[in-house]
């Protein structure tokens, strides 16, 4: 059988090689060469979507790596796995499609985009974990490269935050690899193993447990670890910031699902309240930071913070239930936050980087009248701000109403907590929509472009998700309750 799934994560790979093995190749050149590459991708992605999964791990493909170890090359697919592939894979087009305009130094920038989408690809798809350990430290790298050359005044600040933050937190998780794997009998690296039969017990289980959740809190980020990320998003280039919310910040979220909750089942729920707390805690703070900010790509930035405290609230309800329908209600609830949030938040940053390449500023006060001045710009933010504050009909709402419906079955004063972040998040958008896009345009915002060609291509896909996942969540919910 063809090995799609390696095919798919390491395409882009070798797209970067072919690109800076070219001599000289035009900016033109490297875009094209990148969108076509993303794009191949992308329909890769769409085909392992089409084989579909089964309970458990799917399509699968393994090889002999460091066999005295217990390590291989293994990768493959499974219900929670698939749709943040499919995610990562059109994410990354879109960055690329919009980033076309890019002319400094375009050849390194396309290359380092492609590496790092095979980076977060193989993240998702790894069933080694050496394996996964290597895929997530190479994210770092790419993207710290990436704020640092092709970011804004205080990117190179900005860059060393992000990659001291989260290089920190690879180390812990690197003790929780080696103490999964020092627990094992035979002693292997295999995840699917560590996923059936969970090694550890006792108080081994729980300090693996800390590692995994200090790495995965960072990585996510939570309260109060996540003080790399507004400056980060802030500093960025728009298709960085894309990127960095759509799906690395995933990494963390699908760590803590694959590792924390599938591999020391019985450490996390005993740790799970006070897991709860950090989540409302998350939730709540990363809505009235945003409400506070006339920035709005720093609000936007904070809206992350707050819709990945709910994740975190589904996963962590999850695992201290042993009720099957509520533990399926908030798993598959905030695995489908993550893919809302990839769809909606990378909408938002890209709408936010047209507005600033248009009016070169971001503070709200500095802007208003844009519905009338760039009116399908205007209605973009508008349509992917009401997704965002949790809109029926739009991806959001069915994700976090099932982690809320989850969570209530076992920590009703934390679900009822949680939802004043619904209410806070709406104020802060109908807010933005106010001040930037109601009333009369200022005298210099009066005539400007509306959405080129180019950036409907990027936003109009992520737009369109965004309604179908919610009018239709059960094209995703269907093979995301395909866990084993």
């Amino acid at each position: 059988m063809l090995p799609l799934v390696s095919i798919t994560v390491f395409l882009p790979l070798l797209g970067a090689l072919v690109l800076v093995a070219l001599p000289r190749s035009s900016a033109r050149t490297a875009h094209r060469l990148g969108v076509g590459v993303a794009a191949l991708t992308f329909i890769g992605a769409l085909w392992i979507w089409a084989r579909g999964v089964g309970d458990g791990f799917s399509q699968v493909e393994e090889v002999e790596w460091i066999p005295s170890l217990g390590a291989a090359y293994r990768v493959g697919v499974d219900g929670i796995s698939l749709p943040l592939l499919l995610l990562t894979a059109l994410v990354f087009l879109v960055a690329l499609v919009f980033s076309s305009k890019v002319e400094a130094r375009a050849t390194s920038y396309v290359a380092l985009f492609l590496l790092l989408e095979t980076a977060s690809l193989g993240v998702f798809v790894a069933l080694d974990m050496v394996l996964f350990y290597v895929f997530w430290d190479v994210t770092l790298v790419g993207m710290y490269f990436i704020i640092a050359g092709w970011g804004y005044a205080d990117r190179q600040r900005a860059a060393i935050t992000f990659f001291l933050y989260t290089l920190l937190g690879s180390l812990p998780l690197l003790l929780a690899i080696l103490a999964l794997y020092l627990g094992s009998d035979p002693r292997t690296f295999d995840m699917r193993v560590m996923v059936d039969s969970p090694p550890l017990a006792g108080l081994a289980a729980m300090l693996t447990l800390v590692a995994l959740l200090v790495a995965f809190a960072i990585k996510t980020p939570v309260f109060p670890f996540h003080t790399w990320l507004p400056a980060a998003h802030v500093e960025a280039p728009t298709a960085g910031s894309v990127v960095l919310a759509g799906v690395m910040l995933k990494l963390g979220t699908y760590g803590l699902v694959r590792f924390a909750l599938q591999m020391t089942p019985d450490a996390y729920r005993s740790a799970a309240t006070v897991v709860i707390v950090v989540a409302v805690i998350t939730v709540l703070y990363g809505a009235l930071a945003a409400l506070a900010q006339s920035d709005l790509k720093r609000m936007v930035a904070y809206t992350s913070v707050n819709h990945m405290g709910y994740v975190v609230l589904g996963v962590t309800a999850a695992a201290a239930t042993s009720d099957a329908g509520a533990r399926s209600l908030a798993l598959n609830g905030a695995v489908l936050q993550m893919v809302s949030h990839g769809l909606v938040t990378s909408a938002l940053f890209l709408l936010v980087g047209m507005i600033q390449d248009r009016t070169g500023t971001r503070e709200m006060g500095e802007l208003g009248g844009l519905l009338r001045s760039v009116p399908r710009l205007g209605w973009a933010f508008v349509l992917a701000a009401f997704a965002s504050l949790g809109l029926p009909g739009l991806a959001h709402f069915p994700a976090e109403f099932q982690v809320f419906l989850g969570t209530f079955e076992v920590y009703p004063v934390a679900a009822a907590l949680s939802v004043l972040g619904i209410a806070i998040t709406a104020a802060l958008y109908l807010r933005a929509i106010q001040v930037a896009f109601l009333g009369e345009p200022p005298e210099r915002l009066a005539s400007l472009p509306d959405l080129s060609p180019r950036e409907l291509w990027a936003v109009v896909p992520l737009l369109l998700l965004t309604i179908l996942v919610g009018i239709a969540p059960r094209l995703v919910l269907d093979v995301i309750s395909r866990v084993g």
